[in-house]
């Protein structure tokens, strides 16, 4: 996975450099949102899009970064991953 600022988002290419998946973001100062995930349909049901999610929250935490997770599917993967709470900022309510 890296990280293409110039375009906010992160991407994830296969071995031949094929866009196999991205996660768009806004940058705030240490507030990042991630926006949206989106996986080509050639590599859906590979795992690509927990892969990015993990790499995602990853690096948020490695940078000292609080996460807003307006992507519905980031937030649904975070409901299972607990591990992350601490840098989630969450609302009452949900953006679906």
């Amino acid at each position: 996975m890296t990280d293409a600022p110039d375009r906010e988002r992160f991407e994830a290419r296969d071995e031949t450099g094929a866009l196999a998946g991205l996660v768009t973001y806004q940058l705030t100062g240490a507030i990042i949102a991630y926006t949206h995930t989106e996986v080509d349909p050639a590599f859906e049901g590979r795992g690509v899009g927990s892969t990015l999610a993990r790499a995602v929250m990853d690096d948020a935490r490695a940078r000292g970064r609080t996460v807003v997770p307006i992507c519905p599917f980031l937030a649904d993967w975070l409901d299972r991953h607990p591990e992350y709470a601490d840098i989630v900022a969450r609302s009452t309510r949900r953006i679906r």
